[in-house]
């Protein structure tokens, strides 16, 4: 693996102010996850809009992924020198054009390129934020400051998507999308202000990326990501499909639903923050098959809306530690090159949000919503015994 030049100096600053910027990279990482997965709760009325399928209307979760997974590794390498503050306001500007694109678009043509620029956004700002707790708290801080960033992922679905629903329902799906370009140019002007001056602390170029992909831990994280994320993403882009056709559930319902959903997210994301420190391998395998458990028996108990709305709170408590456990498997297997990792992860991740929405488009529109989710259940059930055959990162994540 090339050489990886020292950290470059960056000014002593308070706990406070590094927990600042934390927090500022935490609500920038919400606004993208929003942005990304808001289509999931209003896919019926932008479908309607353009007239379009369900399975059609579901290249807005396709396109982002795709050019995300691309844009990870070459933003990144590609700006490798410029500072990281400096990267992560620009993107967050990217972001806010997207959204107002998005709410202005007068074809469904208009709202793929919207998500093109979405794409782009997450792919650089998640591998440069992904992995930054470690510049900017105490190593003893670290593995909590990562569960702090990560609990975007939760909390996307918890506030953002079902304030989305509600505004869609309320004022029509582009009124979300207006609301959200105002809320990431806020969040531009706080990262301008809260975040430290972030010079690149290491070269991250592409021998550093193929040199990691040469370690047997960062192949079995690969797979075992690919897995469970291409599992939920397949069965999750279409789940308030699913609300409406099998459960037979109304707007109101689904609403709420997805705000359950994102609570137990919350949930599952620190307490995985907390047993990640245990034992990394045993954490992941329990939340993949608790994603196999919940979405295989959805279309078997979960038509009833009882039934639904408690195998989503087991989904959304498994799903909220898996992007947690997925970043620290990547992490401790490559602690001296954290972007390099982080950019990994990224792009396993978005490239698999792709393929997941995709392959789960072709199989609604070809079967139901229901064969999606057993697809999906199958899939993530998978991840386990792939987990137990190949072993990985024990123990505490940072010494």
């Amino acid at each position: 693996m090339p050489a990886v030049t020292p950290a470059l100096a960056v000014p002593a600053r308070s706990p406070v102010a590094g927990w600042l910027g934390v927090v500022s990279v935490m609500v920038g990482i919400f606004s993208l996850v929003t942005t990304e997965i808001l289509p999931i709760g209003l896919l019926t009325p932008i479908g309607a809009t353009f007239g379009i399928s369900d399975g059609g209307a579901g290249l807005m979760m396709t396109v982002p992924g795709v050019l995300a997974a691309v844009a990870a590794p070459v933003v990144t390498v590609v700006t490798r020198r410029i500072d990281r503050r400096v990267m992560l306001c620009a993107l967050m500007l990217l972001l806010t054009v997207a959204d107002f694109l998005a709410a202005a678009a007068p074809a469904y043509w208009v709202m793929i390129s919207s998500r093109v620029l979405v794409g782009l956004a997450i792919g650089a700002f998640w591998s440069i934020g992904a992995g930054i707790a470690p510049r900017l708290v105490p190593p003893h801080q670290v593995g909590r400051a990562t569960a702090v960033i990560f609990s975007a992922v939760p909390l996307g679905s918890v506030i953002g998507v079902p304030l989305g629903v509600l505004l869609g329902d309320a004022a029509g799906w582009r009124t979300a999308f207006t609301a959200m370009g105002i809320l990431t140019s806020v969040v531009c002007g706080a990262l301008v202000v809260l975040m430290p001056p972030l010079p690149p602390e290491s070269t991250t170029g592409l021998g550093v990326l193929t040199g990691l992909i040469g370690v047997a831990r960062i192949r079995a994280g690969l797979l075992v990501t690919f897995l469970v994320v291409l599992a939920h993403f397949g069965a999750y882009t279409y789940v308030t499909p699913f609300l409406e056709q099998e459960t037979h559930a109304g707007p109101r319902f689904v609403t709420v639903v997805l705000l359950v959903y994102g609570t137990a997210g919350v949930v599952g994301n620190f307490a995985a923050g907390a047993l990640v420190r245990r034992s990394l391998r045993a954490t992941f395998g329990v939340a993949a098959g608790m994603t196999a458990a919940s979405t295989l028996l959805l279309p078997v108990i979960g038509t009833a809306e009882g039934g639904a709305v408690v195998l989503l709170i087991v989904w959304g408590l498994a799903y909220g530690a898996v992007p947690v456990c997925s970043q620290m498997w990547f992490l401790t297997s490559a602690p001296r090159t954290p972007e390099a990792a982080s950019v990994l992860f990224t792009s396993s991740f978005q490239a698999t949000i792709a393929l997941g929405a995709l392959a789960g488009g072709v199989v609604v529109d070809a079967v139901s919503p229901a064969a999606v989710m057993l697809l999906g259940g199958a899939t993530a059930a998978l991840a386990p015994v792939l987990l137990r055959v190949t072993g990985g990162p024990y123990g505490r994540p940072y010494p």
